[in-house]
């Protein structure tokens, strides 16, 4: 597809059917639980003291065009790129000798860290994890022909699986296609497929207190109830330690989790799997009873989506590292060995040159403004609303301990199509058009044993 189509999309329509649009797909939204729960920006506290109350979730009322061979190209990487992060995670000495240098300035890292060698220490009951994850890319203009670029790998609370199937279903209603097969089905699948249903077993849900992103949640636990008649519970990070529990008889060969539902505390259940919605971030670590409650459920029998070590690599400095090229070491076919050189090409075709902040090179073109403007500058940290842009490198560079600058890590910006356009329903009812830049996620699960 010819990034031509973007200057002519999406098509222009009339003030009347915009509203006639606009109020359809409000009405879709909230029908089909296209919802989130509003922010305290939206609706006060005061008004929605017990975050109950949901409001349309911001879509664009066109699907967004993406070229078929970006997007199959990105499809057919997913199973590669899952295979490469679970050996990474299995291999402890090495994601060590990778980290050692964040640990040292990055708290979140080293208390992560600390929880594994500790449960390490005691005797991890069973070695088995899953990964849930969501490869993220966009497109880059700068190159010729526009090629894929790989944004971040995410290992833990991979979000949208839920209400993205719904907006495919919307935009498929809209467009009078039947309907396909959607991504709703991949990620509950392997939650389901680590349950016994002979045994009173559960998932547990692992979210934040105030979520907002409640809906997307409930999407992927409707599902595994419907089709795989597996019962879950939304467990809030606050609760963990009251609400589940190690039976004190437990031995290192057996620490099953077990949980009292609050609505019925005499049932208990065994948790099978712990699917992280939350604690992915500094942020929500509030209190010591946190990081207790991350230990606690770590150290359990349960099979946790993702293990700590699963979390920790998908650090940014991972990604950094394994872009790097012989003469430095070629992590990426030691990491999978059996693959053939074009196949590892095809991985590295999606790579963004990054440049670690603990050499000369990375630094020199962080600080300098001629070439930092070139450039993102990432934290340690899931999102990217920690990233530092642009011509705001150096000055904030300037502001930190220079031992800081190991904690980050510098990606060349990739360059989305300019003339991308669409119109998008906002939480808070208002319509805007204009200019958009479009993510692919795709979404890939496995078990780690």
């Amino acid at each position: 597809m010819s990034t031509q189509i973007f200057s002519t999309y999406p098509p222009e329509i009339s003030s009347e059917q915009l509203e006639y649009l606009t109020a359809y797909v409000k009405n879709w939204t909230i029908l089909h639980g296209l919802s989130v729960r509003p922010s305290p920006s939206l609706v006060s506290e005061h008004i929605n003291p017990l975050n109950v109350l949901a409001t349309s979730a911001p879509v664009t009322l066109f699907p967004s065009p993406f070229p078929r061979n970006s997007f199959e190209q990105a499809q057919g990487l997913q199973k590669l790129y899952n295979e490469l992060y679970v050996s990474i995670a299995s291999n402890e000495a090495w994601l060590e000798a990778i980290l050692k240098e964040l640990i040292e300035v990055d708290d979140f890292l080293a208390q992560l860290w600390k929880i594994h060698l500790s449960v390490k220490a005691e005797g991890y009951v069973d070695e088995f994890s899953l990964g849930m994850f969501r490869s993220d890319y966009m497109l880059d203009t700068s190159s010729k022909p526009v090629s894929l670029k790989q944004v971040e790998f995410n290992t833990i609370s991979s979000s949208f699986g839920g209400l993205s199937s719904l907006v495919t279903q919307l935009h498929t209603e809209l467009l009078s296609f039947p309907s396909p097969d959607t991504p709703l089905a991949y990620p509950a699948h392997p939650l389901s497929s680590k349950h016994n249903p002979q045994l009173p077993l559960c998932i547990l849900f692992l979210v934040q207190d105030n979520e907002r992103n409640v809906f997307d949640q409930l999407a992927l636990s409707t599902y595994l109830s419907a089709h795989h008649k597996v019962p879950s519970f939304r467990l809030p990070t606050s609760a963990i330690l009251s609400q589940t529990t190690i039976p004190p008889v437990s031995t290192n060969a057996s620490r099953p989790l077990v949980y009292h539902p609050p609505s019925s505390p005499h049932q208990a259940y065994e948790v099978t799997v712990v699917y992280f919605r939350a604690l992915y971030a500094p942020s929500e670590y509030t209190s010591p009873a946190h990081w207790a409650g991350r230990h606690h459920l770590e150290r359990s029998a349960a099979i946790k989506c993702p293990s700590v070590l699963l979390h920790l690599s998908g650090s940014k400095k991972i990604q950094q590292v394994l872009t790097s090229l012989p003469p430095d070491t070629d992590h990426l076919s030691a990491f999978l060995p059996h693959h053939s050189h074009s196949t590892l090409q095809s991985i590295r075709s999606t790579f963004a040159a990054q440049y670690s902040m603990s050499s000369t090179d990375g630094v020199g073109l962080a600080l300098d403004p001629t070439t930092a403007i070139k450039h993102v500058l990432k934290p340690q940290r899931e999102g990217g609303g920690n990233n530092i842009y642009r011509a705001d490198i150096p000055p904030f560079l300037n502001s930190i301990p220079k031992d800081q600058y190991k904690g980050y890590i510098l990606m060349e910006l990739i360059h989305p199509p300019a003339e991308a356009k669409n119109t998008v329903l906002r939480s808070d009812g208002q319509v805007v058009s204009g200019n958009v830049i479009s993510e692919l996620g795709i979404f890939g699960t496995v078990d780690r044993a």
